[in-house]
């Protein structure tokens, strides 16, 4: 009976019952990672997950598509955890501070990228994708992103009514190219301070960001 159901299953289906989708997923994103969209094969994606490249092409047809639903998945997560966050601080402060809503912001992805390999991998792949101008990486960028990060302006155009939405938006931008750069070790700290500051602890790092962060998003206009 068994060889008669492996007879019927063409190339390239799962078992029966057997969902492999989150193992490519995970493989994936490191692969995309570490290599980038264009560097990352195929071939080499399914070698990691130990299944054929037919099975990808079932679960997600193309490169492409596989690359958006890495971003969406954990993304999605990252903007999810962010709306939870701001819900929460919006109940419980009347008119939270800037330093509050700022904090909220980064929390979800300094958790993210201490939760383990697969959320290291995916602040790498984040870092990528933003320093990706092409369409098609906007428009995955605003349609896994924006919802969230609007929400974050308008509350911090909220506690911050003298300066324009306008300028917080772009203070915003400053805010998530800073955090990037940062959270991906890539400031040169030791090389800057002469070897006198070594690794910064992730809570350590959290609370210097936050603190400049905010003085950047609350600094007086010209």
């Amino acid at each position: 009976m068994k060889e008669e159901t492996a007879a019927k299953r063409k190339p390239g289906r799962p078992k029966d019952g057997v969902d492999l989708r989150d193992t490519i997923l995970d493989h994936a994103e490191m692969a995309f990672a570490d290599q980038g969209f264009a560097g990352a094969r195929v071939r080499d994606i399914a070698a990691r997950a130990g299944v054929n490249q037919a099975l990808i092409r079932y679960y997600f047809e193309t490169k492409a598509n596989l690359f958006d639903e890495v971003v969406r998945r954990r993304g999605g997560t990252l903007s999810m955890h962010r709306h939870l966050l701001l819900d929460k601080l919006l109940a419980r402060e009347a008119q939270p501070d800037v330093s509050q809503i700022v904090h909220a912001y980064l929390l979800p992805q300094w958790e993210m990228k201490y939760s383990g390999p697969g959320g290291e991998a995916f602040v790498r792949l984040q870092a990528r994708l933003h320093a990706e101008p092409e369409e098609h990486a906007l428009q995955l960028r605003r349609e896994v992103y924006d919802e969230s990060v609007k929400r974050f302006i308008t509350a911090l155009s909220a506690a911050l009514p003298h300066i324009p939405r306008e300028t917080i938006s772009l203070r915003m931008a400053f805010l998530v190219g800073t955090y990037l750069f940062m959270l991906n070790d890539l400031g040169r700290l030791d090389d800057m301070s002469d070897g006198q500051i070594g690794a910064i602890g992730k809570e350590a790092m959290l609370h210097h960001l936050v603190r400049f962060l905010s003085a950047g998003m609350s600094a007086p206009l010209a």
